[in-house]
């Protein structure tokens, strides 16, 4: 069954690579180090690398049998809420990358599902999803501005760092409100 043709790779995006340089001869290696504006939408909801923002690619470019293996790490900046105080966190993160490339009419595209390996169009290598995939799925679901972060109060919604060590809020039933007069001393 023919695979869906994807679409043409533009060689002047910033995450797509030209491998012309990278003879294909298995262990030839290549290094690819460059400051590249951020996609949009890498993050999750509460923390995400701000568009536009540099990421730093770290990278080394192999030549296997099959294809290009692309190995090394991004850095970046992260901006984002706490998860439970909804302070600003602002950070930086390093990630590893590794991913196998195919070449066109390879074996392994031939024995791969489209999704398994990455793909070369030509001479040319997509970054951009080995760079989401690497850098989202590190990314915490539930940020928090420190490890020991206590949160907002839930009554008064107050971070409870500002707030004294005896705060608290009288949460009486009022069913059992006849009963508190009972322990009242009468003057």
């Amino acid at each position: 069954m023919p695979k869906s043709p994807q679409s043409h790779l533009d060689p002047r995006q910033p995450l797509v690579v030209d491998t012309t340089k990278l003879p294909r001869q298995p262990g030839a290696t290549r290094a690819l180090k460059r400051v590249v504006p951020a996609p949009a939408d890498l993050g999750l909801e509460l923390i995400s690398v701000p568009e536009g923002s540099d990421l730093e690619l770290d990278l080394s470019m192999t030549s296997v049998s099959e294809g290009v293996y692309v190995s090394g790490t991004v850095r970046g900046s992260l901006h984002g809420e706490c998860g439970r105080c909804l302070n600003e966190i602002d950070s930086t993160f390093e990630v590893s990358l590794a991913e196998m490339f195919a070449y066109e009419d390879s074996t392994t595209e031939e024995t791969t599902d489209e999704d398994e390996v990455g793909r070369m169009q030509g001479d040319l290598i997509d970054l951009e999803p080995a760079v989401r995939d690497a850098v989202v799925l590190t990314l915490p679901t539930n940020p928090l501005c420190r490890p020991d972060c206590p949160g907002l109060c839930p009554d008064c919604g107050v971070h409870f760092d500002d707030l004294p060590a005896d705060h608290s809020h009288e949460d009486a039933d009022p069913r059992w409100a006849a009963l508190r007069n009972l322990t009242t001393p009468e003057e």
